[in-house]
């Protein structure tokens, strides 16, 4: 479980978060809406340590990230995985290479060990033999999940997936919809996704967080979204068509 409580940003006197207070769940798919310059990225960023906040607490299981030292901070990194909006591979590297990075950087594996789990976490999102190819040859789709089995390599509690569908059709787009869901159910991982498709909301979305304007204007389930009375937050579904 990821806490969020009263968390304030601001970029050059611009208030970009304003009290923010949120709750994420394990074993749920966690999702975080709103239209571009919200402030859902900036969350997001703040959460895993990429921003530092103005104020405010980001609890992990009850451990205060935002005020530990950089020892358990990194220590605490090795419990997060993150799928980047543009997967974000190294195209340098491999397959096997780019799943294996944050294994060898961040643990004293033997090389066989970590062979053994790249293979698993390929395997795990259907990726078999494509360990010696490099990202240039392969599709958006493949791209993506190479990005989440990197992103379970260190068999993460949390995941953090920005935009999962950006520039994917939509069948393929479910797919990246159902493996997720299938990975944070199986491995009772906590996952937050920021998103503006609307459909994957509509069938994944256990808790879903509406920002607008840099506060939090709605949390709740998917079956209860509609029955808002958020003028703000409805203009939004229907703009996406929902």
């Amino acid at each position: 479980m990821i806490e969020v409580k009263h968390v304030n940003k601001g970029f050059a006197g611009k208030q970009v978060l304003s009290d923010i207070s949120a709750v994420f769940y394990p074993g749920k798919c966690n999702f975080v809406i709103g239209a571009s310059g919200s402030g859902k990225s900036v969350l997001m960023k703040s959460m895993v340590g990429l921003i530092s906040v103005d104020e405010g607490r980001i609890n992990y299981n009850g451990i205060d990230f935002l005020h530990i030292s950089y020892e358990e901070k990194q220590q605490l990194r090795k419990q997060i995985g993150m799928l980047f909006q543009g997967s974000a591979l190294f195209d340098s590297l491999t397959v096997e290479e780019n799943v294996a990075f944050p294994l060898r950087m961040l643990t004293r594996q033997k090389p066989s060990e970590i062979k053994d789990r790249v293979n698993f976490c390929l395997s795990r999102v259907d990726l078999n033999n494509v360990n010696h190819l490099y990202p240039s040859s392969l599709s958006g789709g493949m791209k993506k999940r190479v990005g989440i089995a990197r992103a379970i390599a260190l068999n993460p509690k949390y995941l953090f997936c920005d935009e999962p569908n950006s520039g994917l059709d939509p069948i393929t787009s479910r797919k990246i919809d159902y493996l997720i869901q299938e990975i944070t159910q199986e491995y009772n991982i906590t996952t937050i996704i920021n998103t503006h498709d609307m459909k994957s909301l509509f069938e994944m979305g256990d808790n879903i967080v509406f920002i607008y304007k840099g506060k939090k204007l709605w949390e709740g389930h998917k079956s209860d979204i509609r029955k808002t009375d958020k003028t703000e937050l409805l203009e939004f579904l229907k703009a996406s068509e929902f």
